[in-house]
């Protein structure tokens, strides 16, 4: 069991948002790797949409896992947790009125934060899977968020790709959002320091940037600076155990060939199976109205 209780987890993460330094995620996806990021001294963990997708459905990050199977994935990480984590809740599993029942489900699994982007998910069929909804749309996908929230200790942030958008409706966006009131915004996309200053202006809630690891955002003291308080570099322990798994199991059977070679990502492409997907929405989706 926890030795903190949920709430005094999201006061923990609380005060790292309102903190002057900048801190790097841990990537948890089920209750042991949340131990092991507890007790190496990560300050928060994340339980990402794709790799939860990954975790529970060895499927691609098509928007297939449902709120229920996040949701439990969640819990049992809820229910050993000793350090706070960030639920990807994606696009809150459906418009507004879905968001709320997100919020609720995922605050009872003990969460202490998560994000609702404004992505359009599923994606439609032969459209890019980063198109986003209106502004509008996503404005009240947040307020309905703050509405469904119980425990007020509870953080929530909106996320936007600012990868795909001009500047000028970039800083459109976060600045709605942020009037909301939520308790902070998650920006996927930020190129270099530039482009997040110019991005961030105007912006007084804390930042949390999805980097991937981006050689071009790794000075954290600078990120702090500029408002940064959490920084998502991915999911490499997740993939790292995908390829310790095949090996061992490999070693195990003596099987010496080619695909022993194979990187996580490309074991992952492979037992996945996304050109299923692809054929499986080409055969359906694909239809004129």
């Amino acid at each position: 069991m926890p030795k903190a209780s949920h709430q005094d987890l999201r006061r923990s993460f609380r005060a790292l948002t309102s903190s002057s330094s900048c801190y790097r995620t841990a990537s948890v996806f089920d209750p042991m790797s949340a131990r092991i990021a507890a007790d190496l001294g990560f300050e928060v963990g994340i339980l990402g949409g794709s790799v939860a997708s990954l975790q529970v459905l060895a499927a691609p990050d098509f928007a297939l896992i449902t709120l229920s199977e996040f949701v439990e994935q969640a819990t049992r990480i809820g229910r050993v947790a000793e350090l706070p984590f960030i639920a990807d809740a994606d696009h809150g599993y459906g418009n507004a009125l879905n968001v709320m029942r997100t919020v609720i489900e995922l605050e009872r699994a003990g969460v202490a934060a998560l994000t609702i982007e404004d992505t359009l998910l599923p994606a439609q069929f032969g459209r890019k899977s980063t198109d986003l909804i209106s502004v509008g749309e996503g404005v009240g996908k947040m307020r309905a968020a703050l509405e469904a929230r119980v425990d007020p200790e509870l953080s929530i942030f909106a996320r936007t790709n600012a990868g795909i958008l001009p500047v000028a409706e970039t800083i459109d966006r976060m600045q709605q959002y942020q009037a909301t009131g939520v308790d902070g915004i998650t920006i996927v996309g930020v190129r270099d320091f530039d482009h997040l200053a110019q991005i961030s202006e105007g912006i007084t809630v804390p930042l949390m940037l999805v980097t991937y690891g981006n050689p071009e955002l790794l000075d954290n003291q600078r990120l702090a600076e500029m408002g940064v308080r959490v920084c998502v570099d991915g999911h490499a322990a997740y993939f790292a155990a995908i390829k310790a798994t095949y090996d061992s199991l490999r070693a195990q059977r003596q099987i010496t060939c080619k695909t022993s070679e194979m990187s996580a990502t490309e074991l992952t492409h492979t037992y996945t199976q996304p050109e299923d997907y692809v054929q499986w929405a080409k055969k359906f989706m694909d239809v004129n109205e």
